[in-house]
């Protein structure tokens, strides 16, 4: 990749200003490029307010330089690559958010941050039922079409960037984007090493707006989730504490007018207080991803509605397309994202309302959509087995359940 002479421009104001979103845009908003701000002299930055140690890093436009060709070498090495706030093939939804990155770094196919993402987030260190209804979620969703976004951490996201990956058809594999808390260039956590490379090796993408070398700091990680958050149409917690990051992803999420989810736990699970947390004050309880699918359609269904100038794309059919934002950056996201074009024909429509009787409530209650066998529901239900059989058998009439491979599952 050969960089043109303003996009080298960028990257000296980025790496003169340390990657402070504040300075940049200060920047490029009194000089409306960034050549007249790179050749401005030092002093008419002072007089903007730009900081100290900025003003040191202008002064030296020798370290600015000797950065630039290193990160174009390592473009021309094919190390990683770049997108541009300004190119056409920057992500769109990111241009709605505040404070937009203007530049991305990337290793894997860019095309997936064009394609509509779940963010999945929650604890560094979940329970074991977490960690499986984090990657359970992660598959499901990924099979339906979705890329499903985090934040490269131990735990929840680990898990999260697993299930997206663990598809059994290699065209639906790759299905995820790892948004990293430091330069491109920079394994964080260090025993993640072979995870970022399965990313990138089957097909998904992970991206930084920081400079290369970049180490991991308090500060870069709250930017990671921001990202996180703008890049997706709506964000999972499914499991946290209520100090953790994730919670800072599902307020960013919120504030950029998207939906949150939670799941709920036991009330002694202390590590799942911020889901109940995030739960009082609005977000969405689920048990099952398709619940997701649903408010995600539904949400779209409306926006187009109160949107009926949105154009509307009728050319997705097959069952494991990957889905697409629409290109054009002026209107908001949601308003220009279709239904049609964003959920493939796989998608079910939303169930019809099941009413389960009283006397099943006991059962029905020990049942998720992960399924469980006869002895483990004979345990949990304390019923006699011949009671049990009929009760499942009467849940499975009513369409409340399905019995698969031995399991019953809700449906």
């Amino acid at each position: 990749m050969s960089l043109s002479p303003e996009q080298r421009a960028v990257l000296a104001l980025w790496y003169e200003v340390n990657a402070s979103l504040s300075a940049y845009y200060k920047l490029i908003g009194f000089f409306d490029s960034a050549q007249l701000a790179w050749q401005a002299k030092v002093e008419t930055w002072r007089q903007l307010g730009i900081h100290r140690t900025h003003l040191k890093r202008h002064e030296q436009p020798e370290q600015t330089t000797a950065s630039i060709d290193n990160i174009e070498q390592a473009l021309t090495q094919g190390s990683y690559s770049l997108l541009f706030a300004n190119q056409p093939d920057y992500p769109t939804q990111l241009l709605q958010i505040y404070d937009p990155p203007p530049v991305l770094f990337y290793r894997g196919d860019s095309a997936r941050l064009h394609q509509a993402q779940i963010a999945m987030v929650g604890s560094r260190k979940p329970t074991a039922h977490a960690q499986k209804t984090t990657f359970d979620m992660a598959q499901y969703l990924a099979q339906a079409g979705y890329i499903i976004t985090s934040g490269l951490a131990m735990g929840v996201d680990k898990r999260a960037h697993l299930g997206a990956l663990a598809q059994a058809d290699l065209e639906s594999q790759g299905r995820t984007v790892g948004v990293m808390g430091t330069g491109i260039d920079i394994r964080y956590p260090n025993h993640h090493d072979k995870l970022f490379e399965q990313i990138v090796d089957q097909g998904g993408c992970i991206i930084s707006e920081l400079l290369p070398h970049t180490q991991p700091h308090k500060h870069t990680f709250p930017r990671r989730n921001r990202l996180v958050a703008g890049l997706s149409l709506a964000t999972i917690v499914t499991e946290a504490t209520v100090q953790s990051g994730s919670l800072i992803t599902a307020r960013l999420t919120s504030e950029q007018g998207k939906q949150v989810f939670a799941i709920p736990s036991h009330i002694d699970n202390s590590n799942a207080e911020g889901c109940h947390h995030l739960i009082r004050e609005g977000a969405t309880l689920i048990y099952h991803p398709q619940q997701v699918i649903e408010d995600v359609d539904n949400q779209l269904s409306w926006n187009n509605r109160s949107h009926p100038g949105t154009n509307v794309s009728t050319s997705k059919s097959s069952t494991n397309q990957p889905l697409s934002f629409n290109d054009s950056p002026s209107n908001t996201l949601l308003s220009n994202t279709s239904t049609s074009s964003i959920l493939p024909s796989n998608i079910k429509s939303p169930r019809s309302a099941v009413i389960v009787p009283k006397h099943l409530n006991v059962v029905y209650e020990q049942l998720d959509w992960h399924g469980q066998d006869l002895d483990a529901l004979l345990l949990s239900t304390k019923l006699a087995t011949p009671e049990l059989i009929s009760q499942l058998m009467e849940l499975e009439l009513l369409g409340a359940i399905n019995e698969q491979g031995g399991r019953y599952l809700r449906v």
